[in-house]
């Protein structure tokens, strides 16, 4: 199976690179934002325990993150793989998902990271504002919070994937089709 985690800062291109990844590797997104608001919409048990984390604002504890995941896995009967997107954002997360991915055979093949310098990701979110109309990236003292979150609490999980060889970094600068080709042929390398 080709398990994919795709990391990289807030605009970065993770979206982007993940729809194209989906498509030419015929691969099941799995997005932990949006496995929580279909588990929170759908009030399934492990939405309304989430949900109650969130509406004392604490963070949604991992188990029960990975328990919506392996929900998610577990429902596809012949996937060709999974790309992973907004987790493990931890080494804690990351590590349940390894272990997880065992009980069913299966493991991370790559984690890709897009790199791409901090004033170009300011320059991508605020053009990104203004076609999406998302007010996160429309506000520099958001966008700066968002990086520096990122930067001290995420980044620290491509240690834990290349201790085990699985890190490759990817250029993120260039057009889309560039970086898409760079991601193709690490892929293919690997796989």
């Amino acid at each position: 199976m080709l398990n994919i985690v795709l990391f990289g800062p807030p605009g970065a291109g993770k979206g982007t690179q993940s729809e194209r990844l989906i498509e030419k590797y015929n691969l099941v997104h799995l997005s932990t934002g949006d496995i929580f608001r279909a588990n929170i919409k759908g009030e399934t048990e492990l939405g309304k325990l989430a949900k109650s984390f969130m509406d004392q604002g604490k963070l949604v504890p991992d188990s029960v993150t990975i328990d919506m995941l392996r929900s998610e896995v577990l429902k596809q009967s012949t996937p060709n793989g999974f790309i992973f997107d907004g987790f493990p954002r931890t080494n804690a997360q990351a590590a349940a998902l390894d272990e997880f991915l065992l009980t069913i055979d299966s493991s991370i093949l790559l984690m890709l990271a897009l790199e791409v310098e901090e004033n170009e990701l300011k320059t991508r979110l605020l053009k990104r504002a203004g076609v999406s109309g998302r007010a996160d990236d429309a506000d520099p003292v958001i966008i700066e919070n968002r990086i520096r979150v990122y930067n001290n609490e995420t980044a620290p999980v491509k240690d834990y994937y290349k201790q085990q060889g699985k890190f490759v970094s990817i250029d993120g600068i260039g057009t889309i089709d560039d970086i898409t080709q760079r991601l193709f042929s690490v892929i293919d390398e690997k796989n």
